[in-house]
């Protein structure tokens, strides 16, 4: 039995890390994301690449920044 994909709901949809083989099937790079999302009554989706290194590190320098302000929003329930 194939193995069942697991989406993560966003607040613009639903997102998927595409598996290797669904990513080389459309020309998509490894690691990409599918994403769905409801527009004007229909299901549209979109690929998303993968991150590169350079907005993994910035991601990763935001979260070190403002640990303080996504702890207290955390804890207010934001």
């Amino acid at each position: 039995m194939p193995e069942l994909l697991t989406f993560e709901q966003t607040e613009q949809g639903w997102a998927l890390e595409r598996p290797p083989e669904m990513a080389r099937a459309a020309g998509a790079a490894e690691g990409s994301y599918l994403v769905i999302y409801l527009k004007d009554g229909r299901i549209s989706t979109e690929i998303l690449p993968p991150a590169n290194e350079e907005m993994k590190q910035s991601v990763q320098e935001s979260i070190t920044q403002f640990k303080d302000a996504f702890e207290e929003m955390k804890r207010l329930g934001d």
